[in-house]
């Protein structure tokens, strides 16, 4: 299943899907994310995670535009909390190289200790490192 949030333009700024064969959630963030996208995005594939029982997630943010620091707080102190009480375990993050959007993808990195988490600049590798615990978590195949 996948499931799109749209900002006040009416533009997706997240597609959130159930990536059942992989066991893991893909999101894949674009445009510029204002605090309260970034808010609603991340409790909405949460919640997916918590519905699906996946313990991964595997977030794109190679589309986002500028950085989203103004939200860095509230990411590392509440809602990384959150999303390991609703199962995650493991966060692979893709990010575009030499973008703002990376410096606050380190900076997340390097703060959240709820999860173990993996900084890559491309999807394949991603994928690679985050396969290793979404289909070795003890847990029969959807």
């Amino acid at each position: 299943m996948t499931q799109e949030l749209r900002n006040i333009f009416d533009k997706v700024f997240l597609t959130i899907t159930e990536d059942h064969e992989n066991r893991w959630v893909f999101v894949d963030w674009s445009g510029y994310l204002t605090e309260e996208n970034i808010k609603a995005g991340a409790l909405a594939y949460t919640k997916v995670i918590k519905d699906t029982g996946f313990s991964c997630v595997l977030n794109d943010t190679t589309k986002v535009v500028g950085s989203w620091d103004h939200s860095l707080d509230w990411v590392v102190n509440e809602w990384s909390v959150q999303a390991a009480a609703a199962g995650v375990r493991h966060f692979a993050m893709v990010t575009a190289p030499e973008t703002f959007a990376q410096t606050s993808a380190e900076n997340f990195y390097s703060n959240v200790k709820a999860f173990k988490i993996n900084v890559f600049d491309n999807l394949e590798e991603a994928s690679r490192w985050l396969r290793k615990y979404s289909l070795h978590n003890g847990s029969s195949l959807i």
